[in-house]
């Protein structure tokens, strides 16, 4: 009996405490709240959205709980909901701080004109506010190691002490070991985070530089290349300098309505056939055609991967390049001629010639077209290609995309093997150096090197239309020779976009054609400055001819200053 008075009495006990929990359960549920949802938008000082922002929020000074971390997009956009106690947004102090690797702590920044927008059944009040700022640069260990790495990634290429590709391979694998060990314990040793890499790489580069090479890869078989070096010898009738001076306008002329990479691809096989023909270094006929490539890819709208990049941010159709890069565009092809005859003028005098009529029935013997079905296939294939490139823009389609397209059909209706296409025709290396370069650039980008750059054009300008577009013109025809043209034009875009707004005059669009043609031109001072340039020179070194750092810089850079000098009288002419 008392064993069943314990039992009743613990039950009881129980069913109490479980009352009294539910009740305190009911109560802290019901405890009254307001809500408070924060939006806006982070970025650096020269108005480029900040992602991976972590953002924190003040209540008169003390942190707010927050379940979930507050971070920006990838367009620096940020939205936090804040629940507090209710009524203690009357005359309450609300603040964010917001922190990132290579910035400086924001601080805290109060809300201003917090809104009240309903209340719901319950009696909880919705509240709306929004903040946009800014955050400043600071120089810290991530900005010089990642500084440094981008100097002596340089020098291991310019230097030739290491393979181009191994070196920007070991650049980036450095940026990410230090990012991934002393940063883990320091923020200010952040350079490069995993993610960042990724987005760093332009897909798009790297699928278009791929499909091309396997399309090329395929009309290798058709003898259409050996062909075409007959029917260029015919045109020259031996002479070395007018073959010279006919590649070179070919390709300009097909960089402008086909890009400037496809077009290498396609045309160095046939050089080599060539200059093996005449007993002449290759080398000597390439340089010419992969700088007449950029000043030809710098007059359309789709001839080089900086003009997508303009054309898509600033809204510029091809008309709008075609009226306004064209003309300045033919008058540096021709200067660049006359520069490349004479600066090779010793290597086509010991061109063998021979008998040029006996020489032409040679070649027309022996070049021939070897697989007519299949070079009908790959024109019918190229054409296609060439009209998705022309209206990419109106398709909103990557000229990578077209490319790919143009590969996969090619290669399914030939039946070519795609392992030995994969194996055989794509310049790997190459592909594996732009990967990794564009990890190397990001690092300096992500430190602030480049948007010191960038932001030294904006302050020096001063508003001068003049001084901006020459600074436009000059500094990014340097830093693209240095950094490739790519990540430079992708920093310079936002900094143009608001000079264009900001000084008087600049509305007609004149620094969007000075950064254009400081990046396309600019491109061509180094074998790393521009996408045709490292393609040029990795099939060169493929096929037996390697070109070094320091040979291509003293056969190039002086004809790319004075392009860009012709270019300033230009622009100049223009803006009067």
């Amino acid at each position: 009996m008392t064993k069943n008075k314990l039992m009743m009495g613990a039950l009881l006990i129980w069913l109490m405490v479980m009352e009294l929990a539910s009740v305190a359960v009911v109560h802290a549920g019901s405890d009254p709240t307001d809500i408070l949802v924060v939006t806006g938008t982070i970025t650096n000082d020269q108005g480029k959205p900040l992602k991976d922002v972590a953002l924190q929020f003040f209540l008169n000074g003390k942190k707010i709980h927050i379940k979930e971390e507050v971070t920006t997009s990838i367009s620096g956009g940020y939205k936090a909901e804040l629940t507090l106690p209710k009524g203690s947004l009357a005359g309450a102090k609300i603040q964010i701080e917001a922190e990132k690797p290579s910035f400086k702590n924001s601080g805290h920044i109060s809300l201003m004109n917090i809104v009240w927008e309903q209340g719901d059944e319950n009696g909880v009040d919705h509240y709306l506010a929004q903040r946009n700022f800014s955050l400043i640069r600071a120089i810290t260990p991530a900005f010089w190691i990642a500084s440094l790495v981008l100097i002596i990634v340089y020098a291991l290429i310019a230097f030739e002490l290491m393979h181009r590709t191994l070196a920007a391979f070991l650049g980036a694998s450095v940026l990410l070991a230090i990012t991934y060990t002393a940063g883990s314990f320091n923020p200010n040793f952040v350079i490069l985070t995993y993610e960042e890499a990724i987005h760093a790489i332009d897909m798009n580069v790297i699928f278009l530089l791929m499909a091309m090479m396997m399309i090329v890869g395929v009309m290798k078989k058709t003898g259409v290349f050996q062909w075409m070096a007959y029917k260029s010898y015919q045109m020259a009738k031996g002479n070395v300098f007018v073959l010279a001076a006919i590649l070179m306008f070919i390709t300009a002329v097909t960089s402008a309505f086909l890009d400037n990479v496809t077009t290498m691809l396609l045309i160095i096989p046939v050089t080599i056939e060539i200059a093996l023909t005449l007993k002449i270094n290759p080398i000597s006929l390439l340089m010419p055609e992969v700088f007449a490539s950029n000043v030809g890819g710098a007059a359309t709208l789709i001839g080089d991967p900086p003009n997508i990049m303009i054309g898509s941010y600033a809204k510029l159709s091809f008309v709008d390049f075609i009226k306004n890069m064209s003309l300045i565009n033919m008058i540096c092809l021709v200067f660049v001629m006359i520069y490349f005859l004479y600066w090779y003028k010793k290597d086509y005098l010991k061109a063998q010639v021979g008998d040029v009529g006996k020489m032409i029935e040679k070649l027309r013997d022996e070049y021939k077209i070897t697989n007519k079905s299949l070079l009908i296939q790959c024109g019918t294939t190229l054409g296609i290609v060439i009209f998705l490139f022309i209206i990419h823009g109106i398709l909103h389609m990557e000229p990578s995309i077209a490319a790919m397209i143009g590969a996969a059909i090619l290669m399914a209706i030939s039946r070519v093997d795609i392992v030995e296409m994969l194996e055989k025709e794509i310049e790997w290396p190459t592909l594996i150096f732009f990967i990794m370069l564009f990890m190397v650039v990001a690092g300096a980008e992500e430190t602030g090197l480049i948007q010191i750059i960038a932001g030294w054009v904006k302050d020096i300008s001063q508003g001068n239309l003049t001084v901006a577009v020459l600074m436009i013109l000059w500094v990014s025809a340097i830093a693209s020779a240095i950094l490739d043209n790519i990540p430079f034009t992708a920093t310079m875009l936002p900094i143009v976009g608001y000079l264009t707004t900001a000084i008087p005059g600049a509305q007609s669009g004149i620094l969007w054609w000075a950064l254009a043609l400081g990046a396309c031109l600019g491109g061509n001072g180094t074998m790393i400055g521009a996408s045709a340039n490292v393609v040029t020179v990795g099939m060169a070194e493929r096929a037996g001819y390697p070109i070094s750092f320091m040979a291509y810089l003293k056969a190039a850079f002086i004809p790319m200053i004075i392009t860009i000098i012709l270019c300033s009288g230009w622009l100049l002419l223009v803006e009067m």
